[in-house]
């Protein structure tokens, strides 16, 4: 150094211009060292030097990072990295107060110490280290310089209240995520920015908050070491930190360092502290903004005259204590940690046994530990970095190969990749290093190559978890108090100014979940409604003009456009008469309301004028006159379906003028239901089971039964009358169709239930039951079903194929073989079972109940086969028998019809039908077609030639008077008047 260098202390808070003042000192000389405390920083002055100067006479060189064209003028270095004896003409050191830091103190004191330009020196700090520079460094000069803006205390602010441009401190990793993740939420997003991140990520990130994409910036302290961001407020979420020993607060002159960095150039800025974090004390604010802090009297040091005869004397000299009063011995670092462990290696020792096998081991030993797991895994990578370079002098390409191999991957979330990051910059450093690697220039750019990828995707992910671009874009144009331009595509994805914010759903906005969430998720919301303004007209235009089959009604009421819900349907005055209730946003407005609401009532009316029509006949009927319309009446009221038993007075009542009148209307009037067949269809059933639901006031509406199915298991939790709206009715553990149970009805109506009966193929086809599930019905109708065993008879001829289809065979198979179902007597209470039985001409045709199905044949249950029982032959028949000889055995049933007393009524001891309604389907009175219940329980051929005679304690009854015109009632006429 020559005579004539200057050394001058450059002392101040932040934002007095020190580290400009020092860059265009360098740039006045022909060279030029400067020394930066973070990577990052170094990176931010080398970029604003190459722009000054060209990237040819520039360098760059950190642990991690070795930018060095041949003819280098200005070196841009990390403390640690600043190269000694090159004779520069100027050397500068920035932040020159860390060496009271315990960590890395030594290292800027070395510098304090020993690094001088041969024309000038600038130290860069704290106007706290105007006494120990100037006990240590003779000549200096010092240089006072003002903060050019005000730096003023606001007290504490929740993070939701911040001011734009602020950022949010915090003194660990989970704790800046966790700050991060809240400011997503309330404000939109913000950028992180941390002392581990690359200058790739970081850089990423930083362009995030200065080019306004967000408003916030969560950060380490890393922020406070000269980093030039436009920031007005600067909020602590802790006023305490782990230094890498233990918790402790934070030095007055440290606070002051990070707030500092709020406000630039001629721009005031504020500090404060957020909600969870104590206020800071008036003393310690006032200090701040007055920047008075404690001169700072002792600074840290090692022992920089290192020996290297024996790796004891290596250990002794870095513990040596320093003989200056303004120096202490820091504290024993990571690298004479780790130098101590592997001097216990025997190996190591043994290696280590000469002056450059002990430099090199110290040189392996000062690799900073970036993975931060452990420190003897720390150890024991450099044990094998060690061997190799002792060994082979370089680490050998497979080795260092397969270790950045497994690093290079760009899945996984911010945590993996952040360790991955950390890994790649040890063997970033290791390649940086001269002569540890064969072809160092491949390695370096391989490792530089996988720190941009892994730093590329980190920030992708930090960008992804933390930044709300929707929210961003929407909030900015907002305050811009400008028109936004809203987009609704074909699928109803909703843009606004080309950021997806949610999807219109009908005729109302959903937010998207992964959108804004907290304070301002109000305002993005009302934002986008209010653009969407014009697209809702346009839509309830599209929707007027759509076609029925575009709309439907859901089984809970709801109606629905397509695949999105646009109303619901809500309980009229008449249950034919639904009224609407419309889904359309507010801001929609009343015209869009009224245009949906008229549309929906039209689909509704005609779906129901199309699917009851019959029902909506009977009602306008007005020939329909006395008896006849009010029985019209309550079947309209009934929609369509009344079980017999809550009308049989009404239906004795009507004369046979009336009934045909009304089934002229489609009304057939069974043994157990009055219904109108054409209402029994599949879309019918559904639209009947939702209108009942809704006069009903129900809050969950039960569904119908699947369609085509003959039965179904009995429903539970459902209210009183849902098996009759949905056309079946209960018996035992299952329900069976109202139309195959007249069906069946009629085919009963032929046998003997005071002898007993066995089923026949026909009823088991009807039903598609099994025998034994046969037998559970009839008991759930009222019957006694008796099981019994058999000699089962070989059958004389091979059985019908028809027979053996039975429990598949569809009604709409056995229903046109069938000649015409009559109406049964009124046998569903038997106060009426004296009544002459009603003429089959005026009986609905049995063909009815093949039309039941829409598309196609009804539906058969799936149920296990099973024989059909058959009465025995005669004696001479041949008995089936197994392979061992014995008779096979087959089970049957009979079934008789179970009477149960009830009691007396003017002296008629009639018995009173089961719980499932209605007498027995046997025989009806006399002989004639209804056929009548022989007496005694026997049957009608045992009774010793009695014929017809009966005894009664009542008058008999007159019959009622012939119809002249029905044909089959004159016929019978003859038969009586033997004519």
């Amino acid at each position: 150094m020559s005579s004539a260098s200057r050394i001058v202390a450059v002392l101040g808070p932040t934002n007095t211009g020190k580290t400009h003042y020092a860059i265009e000192r360098m740039l006045g000389h022909r060279t030029g060292v400067i020394g930066l405390p973070l990577r990052l920083l170094a990176r931010e002055v080398y970029d604003r030097i190459v722009a000054a100067r060209g990237p040819s006479v520039v360098a760059l060189v950190t642990g991690e990072e070795r930018i060095v064209p041949p003819r280098s003028q200005y070196w841009v270095c990390t403390v640690e990295a600043m190269p000694e004896g090159m004779g520069v003409d100027f050397v500068a050191v920035d932040e020159i107060q860390l060496c009271a830091d315990p960590e890395r103190g030594h290292v800027f004191t070395d510098r304090l110490l020993r690094a001088r330009g041969q024309h000038e020196t600038l130290f860069l700090g704290s106007d706290t280290m105007r006494g120990p520079i100037a006990a240590l460094v003779p000549g200096v000069q010092f240089m006072r310089r003002e903060r050019m803006s005000q730096l003023v205390y606001t007290g504490s602010k929740k993070i939701s209240r911040m001011p734009p441009r602020s950022a949010i401190v915090g003194f660990s990793v989970e704790n800046v995520y966790a700050i991060a993740e809240l400011i997503r939420r309330q404000k939109g997003g913000a950028a992180v920015v941390m002392g581990a991140l690359s200058p790739r990520t970081r850089n990423a990130q930083v362009a995030l908050y200065q080019n306004g994409e967000v408003d916030y910036l969560v950060a380490t302290d890393a922020i406070g070491m000269g980093l030039n961001l436009d920031i007005d407020h600067v909020a602590f979420s802790s006023l305490s930190k782990f230094d890498g020993r233990r918790m402790r607060p934070l030095q007055p002159n440290e606070l002051a360092q990070i707030a500092g960095r709020a406000g630039r150039g001629m721009s005031n800025g504020t500090f404060g502290v957020t909600g969870d974090a104590r206020p800071l004390d008036e003393d310690v604010a006032q200090a701040i903004m007055e920047h008075r802090f404690t001169p700072l009297k002792k600074l840290n040091w090692r022992n920089a005259a290192l020996e290297f005869g024996s790796i004891d004397r290596l250990i002794q000299a870095l513990e040596q204590s320093p003989k200056d009063e303004h120096l202490v011995r820091a504290r024993e670092a990571d690298d004479l940690s780790v130098l101590k462990t592997l001097a216990q290696v025997p190996e190591i020792r043994a290696r280590a046994s000469d002056g450059r096998s002990i430099r090199l081991l110290w040189d392996i030993c000062r690799i900073p530990d970036f993975r931060g797991i452990s420190h003897a895994e720390h150890a024991g990578l450099l044990e094998v970095i060690f061997n190799h370079l002792h060994e082979r002098g370089a680490i050998p390409d497979d080795f260092i190969a397969r270790q950045i191999k497994r690093i290079d991957r760009t899945d996984g979330d911010i945590d993996t990749l952040s360790k991955r990051l950390a890994y790649i910059r040890t063997w970033t450093y290791v390649a940086q290093r001269n002569g540890w690697l064969r072809d160092e220039t491949h390695w370096r750019e391989e490792t530089r190559a996988v720190e941009d990828r892994v730093s590329d995707a980190l920030h992708e992910r930090l960008t992804q978890r933390f930044v709300d671009r929707r929210t961003s874009v929407l909030l900015r144009r907002l305050k811009q108090k400008e028109a936004l331009l809203a987009e609704v595509n074909d699928k109803g994805e909703v843009t606004v100014e080309g950021e997806f914010v949610g999807r219109l759903e009908g005729f109302r906005f959903s937010p998207d979940k992964a959108a804004a969430a907290g304070a301002e998720a109000k305002a993005v919301k009302t934002v986008a409604l209010q653009a969407l303004a014009p697209q809702f007209h346009l839509r309830a235009d599209r929707f007027y003009n759509a076609p029925d089959t575009e709309i439907d009604f859901t089984d809970q009421g709801g109606l629905m456009w397509g695949e999105h819900a646009v109303g619901k349907l809500v309980a009229g005055a008449d249950p034919l008469k639904p009224r609407i209730e419309v889904f359309v946003d507010e801001v929609a407005g009343p015209d869009v309301a009224q245009k949906v609401e008229r549309r929906l009532q039209h689909f509704i009316d005609r779906k129901i004028a199309a699917l009851f029509e019959p029902l909506l006949n009977l009602q306008r009927d007005e020939t329909l006159t006395g008896l006849a319309r009010g029985f019209a009446f309550q079947t309209v009221e009934a929609l369509g379906i009344l079980p017999r038993a809550q009308v049989a007075q009404d239906v004795k009542a009507l004369d046979q003028e009336a009934r045909g009148a009304l089934r002229k209307h489609g009304i057939r009037f069974g043994q157990f239901t009055i219904f109108m067949p054409l209402l029994l269809k599949p879309a019918p059933t559904r639209l009947r089971l939702l209108l009942w639901s809704l006069a009903k006031g129900l809050d969950d509406f039960p569904t119908a039964p699947p369609p085509g199915l003959v039965t179904v298991p009995v429903a539970t939790d459902v209210p009183e009358g849902y098996d009759t709206m949905c056309g079946y009715r209960n018996a035992g553990e299952r329900a069976i169709r109202i139309d195959m149970l007249e069906r069946l009805a009629d085919l009963l109506r032929g046998q003997d239930s005071r002898a007993g009966f066995e089923a026949t193929p026909d009823m088991l086809s009807i039903t598609g039951m099994t025998l034994e599930q046969f037998a559970t019905l009839m008991e759930g109708l009222g019957y006694r079903a008796e099981k019994g065993e058999r000699v089962k008879v070989k059958a004389a001829a091979e059985p019908a194929p028809a027979a053996e289809a039975a429990p598949v065979e569809t009604a709409a198979e056995a229903a046109p073989e069938a000649s015409e179902a009559t109406d049964v007597a009124e046998t569903v209470e038997p106060v009426v079972e004296a009544e002459a039985a009603e003429s089959p001409a005026d009986a609905a045709p049995a063909t009815e109940v093949a039309e039941i199905s829409e598309a196609a044949e009804p539906v058969i249950e799936p149920v296990a086969e099973a024989p059909v029982a058959e009465p025995a032959a005669e004696d001479a028949a041949p008995v089936a028998a197994d392979a061992e000889g014995e008779p096979e055995m087959e089970v049957y049933y009979s079934f008789t019809w179970a009477r149960t007393p009830r009691p007396r009524q003017g002296g008629q001891g009639r018995g009173k039908p089961s719980a499932a309604g209605g007498k027995p389907a046997g025989k009806g009175r006399g002989d004639k077609p209804r056929g009548k219940k022989p007496q005694g329980g026997k049957p009608r051929g045992e009774r010793g030639g009695q014929g017809g005679k009966s005894f009664s304690a009542h008058s008999p009854k007159k019959d009622k008077p012939i119809d002249p015109d029905n044909p089959f009632a004159a016929a019978l006429m003859g038969l009586k008047t033997g004519k």
